[in-house]
């Protein structure tokens, strides 16, 4: 499928990330790169091949490495979807604006070989584009809404640690069972702001009546108008691949008083089986990279 020749290697390395330097990128490896190198792949009965941690990186020579190579079926003529490389018509501007469709990397440019685009993160033991949409980045939007918990009297919980509690939204997933933060895939030509509100709105909104969901989507656009991003980048996901991954840009958006979105009653949407206000603790374990995200909203909140 591809082969990383000595040029290749050498180029790598002198690939700098825009957001990030080359030794935090590495170091990055280690710590975010985990979740999509083990067991089998999504939605199919392939299982990786093996990655060691001193192997990831692709300047690092590995030449048992022969991963199996799967895209899941289901995408082939799916209006979101990619053609295939080496398909004739399908002349993608890697690293670029690609009409309506951004193939830029949060993490910096991206190295091609062979016309496959590189996972930046490292080899994840399997090639192809395994079940994601788009070859190279596929973006996301995650929307962490936050609120203090509070008592029944109204007054702030606090922990053990005589700091009070925060919550997030946060939704089962109905594929892997997981809690996670109600993120989506951002739409072609969609702005990522828009795709962080839109997805919560189907997954808070989905079971209230026309007339309340109304009133609701009027508080919501107000409470949306203001918002911070927290992290920007790629997301150590089950589904990534050698050549395609999933990037974000998260954003919280807090409830300071608890009297907008602190008191909607939440409602399952169709790609989730549950949805609650989860409290973020030490020992909270969520979905892909979404434990280290919210764990950035809870520094942001909760000054030492």
């Amino acid at each position: 499928m591809y082969t990383l020749n000595r040029n290749a290697l050498i180029n790598l390395l002198i690939i700098k990330s825009n957001f990030m330097s080359w030794s935090i990128l590495m170091n990055s490896i280690l710590t975010v790169h985990s979740k999509c190198r083990v067991g089998f792949y999504p939605r199919s009965n392939l299982k990786r091949f093996p990655v060691p941690d001193d192997k990831v990186d692709w300047s690092t020579e590995y030449k048992q490495y022969n991963p199996p190579n799967y895209t899941f079926p289901g995408l082939h003529g799916k209006p979101y979807a990619d053609p295939e490389i080496g398909d004739p018509n399908f002349e993608p501007l890697w690293n670029s604006i690609d009409g309506n469709i951004s193939r830029v990397s949060y993490n910096g440019p991206y190295h091609i070989v062979n016309g496959f685009p590189l996972n930046p993160l490292g080899r994840t033991g399997i090639c192809g584009r395994g079940v994601l949409g788009r070859w190279g980045p596929n973006h996301a939007a995650d929307p962490i809404i936050s609120r203090w918990k509070r008592l029944d009297n109204g007054n702030m919980a606090v922990g053990v640690n005589n700091k009070p509690i925060l919550q997030f939204i946060a939704i089962k997933r109905g594929d892997t069972g997981e809690w996670a933060i109600p993120g989506g895939m951002v739409d072609p030509g969609e702005k990522v702001s828009e795709t962080a509100i839109r997805e919560f709105k189907e997954e808070a909104l989905n079971s209230l009546s026309l007339t309340d969901k109304i009133q609701w989507e009027k508080e919501i656009d107000e409470f949306f108008s203001e918002g911070e991003v927290i992290y920007q980048g790629y997301v150590d996901d089950c589904r990534n691949t050698d050549n395609s991954w999933i990037e974000t840009i998260a954003y919280n958006f807090h409830d300071e008083s608890g009297l907008t979105v602190g008191l909607l009653k939440l409602h399952a949407g169709d790609d989730a089986v549950g949805v609650r206000w989860v409290d973020i603790t030490p020992d909270l374990k969520l979905y892909a990279s979404h434990t280290e995200i919210v764990n950035s909203v809870l520094k942001l909140r909760i000054k030492n």
